[in-house]
């Protein structure tokens, strides 16, 4: 038996799914959200928040471009969706440091930081004493650095629950836990099957991740083709004194928390749905931390988080309405950038469904670059 319509289901509460969902609700559609899992669990429970589109930055990466429009809306929506919750959202814009420790690294530092001048985007090129100077607690014989002063990092699951906060304050529901295992039309609407019954809508949002590939959508013969990348991060209790700002280097990075812990991050492991913690995961980030900065021997070992991030074939998300279906938009397979990519994916999402206004960007990111989907 179904249930009582919405506008829009969206299956999937993670990041991007509860930011597609504060969105649409806050601009007066009916909502409900769907997953079998809590809120801001799989990748995002195991995200570092981090927003740093720079790091790797490429004049033809059409990523980058995503990613730096996303950036800028955060500002505006972290005090929204604050004010919209009542709940302060851990949020700070304090830069990152991309540490090289050898000429190699340095040299690639110094074409990153070529493209940052084309683009006017404020960063420091740094050798070792000056890089050593900005971070104290860097290790000995570092190269060099680059200081990127409009990063940042967000506590992606408190913001995600915000997010759910948010939306409800705007009328939207969260379905008690069910897995949606089938997305298909009845007349005029569209009936998501789950394990406890079938929900009815207007449309659909699919931004369940890893897992959306599993969801038969009928008259889709191919199904979304992202895949499982298993990533590990590690929750460390720091002592005295504090790094200043999210410090990079080529095999980790390292995030410092106002309560005292540090985030390091992360593995990519194609180890397929397994969301074990491993010893050789553990043991790799433990070591680069300690060779990044010796003093986190002095660590406490608070907890290993793990997460499937959710990766598609060219490294880009996709984000648009079905071809064969277009009662079904897509929101998925952000990888590891979909914290920093939630406030633009919901923005795109919303306009699309309730205004009608494709973004041009949605062209590089469309389903349909992976058959009739």
């Amino acid at each position: 038996m179904a249930s009582r319509p919405s506008d829009i289901l969206v299956v999937g509460a993670g990041i991007v799914g509860c930011a597609v969902a504060y969105e649409l609700a806050r601009r007066g559609a009916s909502v409900e959200v769907v997953d079998e899992r809590p809120v801001a669990m799989g990748a995002t429970q195991a995200s570092a928040g981090v927003l740093a589109p720079y790091i790797e930055a490429r004049e033809d990466s059409p990523l980058l471009d995503l990613a730096v429009r996303s950036l800028n809306l955060y500002d505006d929506f972290i005090a929204r969706v604050a004010d919209d919750s009542g709940i302060a959202v851990p949020y700070r814009r304090t830069g990152t440091l991309d540490v090289a420790t050898d000429e190699s690294e340095l040299a690639a530092l110094r074409t990153i930081a070529s493209v940052l001048r084309r683009r006017a985007v404020p960063s420091l090129l740094l050798d070792a004493a000056s890089a050593r100077a900005e971070e104290p607690l860097l290790a000995d014989g570092v190269a060099g650095g680059l200081l990127i002063e409009n990063h940042g990092f967000v506590a992606a699951a408190q913001l995600t629950h915000a997010l759910v906060a948010a939306a409800r304050r705007h009328g939207a529901q969260l379905v008690e836990q069910s897995r949606v295992r089938r997305i298909r039309r009845s007349g005029a609407e569209v009936l998501v099957d789950t394990d406890r019954g079938s929900l009815t809508s207007g449309a659909v949002v699919l931004a369940a991740g890893t897992w959306s590939g599993a969801i038969d959508i009928d008259g889709v013969m191919t199904r979304v083709p992202v895949r499982p990348v298993r990533g590990q991060l590690l929750h460390l209790g720091w002592s005295e004194p504090p790094l200043r700002r999210v410090t990079w280097s080529r095999r980790c990075y390292m995030v410092p928390w106002d309560d005292g812990t540090v985030l390091v991050g992360a593995t990519a492991e194609e180890a397929g749905f397994d969301e074990r913690a491993t010893v050789s995961g553990v043991h790799d980030l433990l070591g680069a931390a300690c060779d990044l900065t010796p003093h986190a021997w002095t660590a406490s070992f608070r907890d290993v988080r793990v997460g499937l991030r959710p990766a598609t074939a060219d490294a880009l998300p996709v984000i648009g309405a079905s071809r064969a279906v277009p009662e079904v938009m897509y929101a998925t397979g952000h990888f590891r950038n979909g914290v920093l990519l939630a406030p633009l994916t919901a923005q795109l999402v919303a306009d699309a469904m309730l205004d009608g206004r494709i973004d041009p960007l949605l062209e590089r990111v469309k389903p349909s670059r992976f058959g009739d989907l």
